[in-house]
C-alpha cells in the first residue's frame, strides 16, 4: 500500500474504563497519538459532547458503531453521524443470520433494506464481520463471499481477526478479496486459540503488515485497531498496538 492511512481506536476495546471516565479514556487515547476514534456507546453523554471533547483533543470521529444500524433506526442513525461528522456508520449480524444459505440470502435483503435510507442521506453502512461470517458453506463456498454477491451496494469494515477464523483463513488473502469494498479495516491480533484473549497488535499471529498491503489505497479511509478483550491493562494494549503500527510505517498517528 502505497499511502499511510490515520489510526483510529474502537472504543468498545476500552468499555470498563469508558463506564466510569469517559472524558478521561479519550484523554488518554490522544495522548497516545490516535488520529481518531470509532465510538461504540456514549455513556451518558449526547453525541454532540462527544464530539466536542473528540476534536478539542484534536481527534476526528472516524465511524461510528452508535447507535448501531440497523432496520429500524435509520433516522437515529442519521442524525448522529451529522452530529459526530463522519459518513461511516456500522452495523452487523450475528451467527445465525450466517447459519445457512437460505439464512444468508434472508440477511443480505435485511442488509439492502438498511442501507437504502443511508445511502440516500450520504451515509456509507459498513457492515462488521465476526468469525462465523467466515466459516465455509457445505459446498465449500465462504459464506461472505454468498453474501457480498448477494447486495453488492453494501461496503464493509472487515475485522481482520475474526476473518482469520481462528487460523482457517490468511486475513491478508480475505482482505484482497473485499478490498475494493472496505473503506475501514479492524486491526487487531491474537494467537488463534478460540477461547484465548486477544495480544495487542504485532503480538500475535495475524499477518499485520500482509493485511495493510493487501489493502486498495484508493478505497480504505481508515485503519482501527480493536481488541475485545487483554490480559493486562487495556490502555497497555491500545498503546502498544499504536506504537507498533506507526514505528513500522502502517499506520499514521499525531505523535
Amino acid at each position: 500500500m502505497s499511502v499511510i492511512k490515520p489510526l483510529s481506536v474502537q472504543l468498545y476495546s476500552l468499555r470498563d474504563a469508558s463506564a466510569t471516565d469517559f472524558p478521561g479514556v479519550l484523554k488518554r487515547v490522544a495522548a497516545m497519538g490516535y488520529k481518531g476514534v470509532e465510538p461504540a456507546g456514549f455513556y451518558g453523554l449526547s453525541a454532540a459532547e462527544v464530539a466536542k471533547m473528540v476534536r478539542d483533543l484534536g481527534m476526528v470521529v472516524s465511524s461510528t458503531h452508535s447507535p448501531w444500524a440497523g432496520p429500524a433506526n435509520a433516522q437515529e442513525v442519521i442524525d448522529a453521524a451529522g452530529v459526530l461528522g463522519t459518513q461511516l456508520v456500522i452495523g452487523g449480524f450475528g451467527p445465525d443470520d450466517f447459519a445457512t444459505e437460505a439464512a444468508i440470502q434472508k440477511t443480505a435483503e435485511v442488509a439492502a433494506g438498511i442501507n437504502g435510507p443511508l445511502a440516500k442521506a450520504g451515509l456509507t453502512l459498513l457492515l462488521h464481520n465476526h468469525w462465523w461470517e467466515f466459516e465455509r458453506l457445505p459446498d465449500g463456498r465462504l459464506k461472505y463471499d454468498v453474501f457480498a454477491q448477494l447486495c453488492p451496494e453494501v461496503r464493509f469494515e472487515l475485522d481482520t481477526y475474526w476473518a482469520a477464523n481462528f487460523g482457517a483463513n490468511r486475513a491478508a488473502e480475505m482482505v484482497t478479496k473485499f478490498a475494493p469494498r472496505c473503506p475501514l479495516l479492524h486491526i487487531k491480533d491474537g494467537t488463534f486459540a478460540r477461547d484465548a484473549a486477544l495480544t495487542a497488535v504485532g503480538d500475535g499471529k495475524n499477518d499485520i503488515a500482509g493485511i495493510v498491503h493487501a489493502a486498495d489505497p484508493a478505497v480504505l479511509q481508515w485503519l482501527v485497531v480493536e481488541a475485545d478483550t487483554y490480559d493486562g491493562d487495556m490502555f497497555e494494549c491500545i498503546g502498544k498496538s499504536y506504537t507498533y503500527l506507526t514505528r513500522n510505517k502502517l499506520a499514521a498517528g499525531n505523535q
